[in-house]
């Protein structure tokens, strides 16, 4: 596999390219690597290859000529990457697909980046390693590098190596362990000197599976389980990150088409949709607000047939569900319960199908490590001014880019409630 790198400092992959297992597939020509210094192709004495931006601005940007005709003088250039924070995610899966080309070429950048109209005159892959900046495309070029060339068959003498690696099989690797036995008093797991490799693979797999739940339920999405994957998931004793959320659906006070505050009814479909949507993501609780006596009442009969009555025999799914709701008059009575649940102020964030919101769902989860939130749904038209002047935030709309933006208030809270939980499982 041959590499060209295009670089103002060549001289930045010396060490890291001339070590290790690089440097032995390097010397059996397993990879090989060629430099391209974009100066060798500047126009005057002092090798300039950058300028000011138009428009303005702070920095300099490189400029056309020098990276046009470095790229132009590689024979075989094959794929062209570009490292810059704009690019798609690097990720195992590309690795892998980029371990079985012949030619990669890899341009880092520097200062404020390329010229725009590098990319209308060759076919380039801009691709990105994080969500941060470094000083240059070096070390996100040298992650790639390393990341890529040692999925090439032979680099690190056993093929399958690489197929027991956090990420290869969708899932974080399992613990390793090696000798002594004991150290400290921390000893090697019995299943691992056991010989028995059924057990040992299982007891790996089911490692992983933890671990990776714990680490990045988010790669779960993705990942390729099986129903006995499934139950050891299930099983696995954990403290749900959904028990810090909670939500109440607000009757009163809330908008009309005129927008005038009103009072509405309770819907049917609203409480047990909700309801089972709060239960199957494990929410702390499902608050529903009405100051109106008639409504309260309906609402207790409600969960009485469902809860205790003769619904919950009938479906006692649904019972189980609805067991997460409480009837309150006013949002204040909600606050006041989860104060006394919880010990802390829930922070109170509101949803609104209008404006663009000052809060989104990653905030959301940052937030509900360590304190409760109370998510607010409006219903009728929406929550009216005096509950969002009470809240102390507002979420993102869910369709923030639509002209149309008119979710019943029980597919709102659905999909709210999954951006925020969905892969925390």
């Amino acid at each position: 596999m041959q590499f060209n790198i295009v670089s103002l400092f060549p001289e930045f992959f010396d060490s890291a390219l001339t070590c290790g297992l690089m440097k032995k597939a390097s010397d059996s020509g397993l990879v090989a690597f060629d430099f391209h210094n974009p100066r060798t192709f500047a126009t005057d004495r002092h090798q300039t290859v950058d300028d000011r931006p138009y428009g303005g601005g702070p920095g300099m940007v490189l400029m056309l000529d020098p990276l046009v005709q470095t790229l132009r003088s590689i024979k075989k250039p094959g794929r062209i990457l570009m490292m810059a924070p704009k690019g798609k995610p690097f990720t195992q899966k590309m690795a892998k697909e980029l371990s079985s080309e012949e030619n990669i070429t890899v341009i880092c950048g520097r200062y404020e980046g390329f010229d725009a109209r590098l990319e209308e005159l060759f076919d380039i892959e801009p691709v990105s390693i994080g969500d941060y900046v470094l000083n240059g495309g070096e070390t996100a070029a040298l992650s790639i590098i390393e990341s890529t060339a040692r999925l090439v068959p032979g680099f690190m003498g056993h093929d399958d190596s690489g197929e027991e690696e956090s990420f290869s099989s969708g899932l974080l690797e399992y613990p390793h362990y090696t000798r002594p036995v004991e150290f400290e008093g921390l000893t090697v797991p019995e299943v691992l000197r056991s010989g028995d490799h059924k057990r040992i693979a299982e007891w790996r797999k089911e490692q992983s599976l933890k671990l990776t739940l714990h680490q990045r339920p988010d790669i779960l999405q993705c990942a390729p389980l099986d129903a006995n994957d499934m139950e050891t998931l299930k099983n696995e004793d954990r403290e749900r990150i959904g028990r810090n959320l909670y939500c109440a659906l607000v009757h009163y006070p809330v908008v009309n088409k005129e927008d005038k505050s009103v009072a509405v009814s309770l819907t049917n479909l609203d409480i047990h949709d909700i309801a089972r949507c709060s239960c199957t993501y494990g929410l702390g609780g499902y608050y529903i607000s009405t100051p109106i006596e008639d409504q309260q009442q309906m609402l207790a009969d409600i969960l009485k047939h469902w809860v205790t009555g003769a619904g919950t025999t009938a479906n006692p799914d649904r019972g189980e569900a609805l067991q997460i709701i409480k009837g309150v008059r006013y949002v204040e009575e909600a606050i006041e319960d989860i104060i006394e649940r919880t010990g802390q102020r829930p922070l109170l964030v509101a949803t609104s199908a209008r404006g663009a919101g000052d809060m989104h769902y990653e905030q959301v989860r940052d937030v509900i490590v360590d304190r409760p939130i109370l998510l607010l749904f409006g219903t009728a038209h929406g929550l009216a001014p005096q509950i969002l002047d009470m809240c102390d935030r507002t979420l993102r709309p869910v369709r923030y880019l639509d002209g149309y933006n008119h979710l019943s208030v029980r597919t709102a809270a659905a999909i709210i409630i999954d951006r925020i939980l969905g892969d925390a499982l």
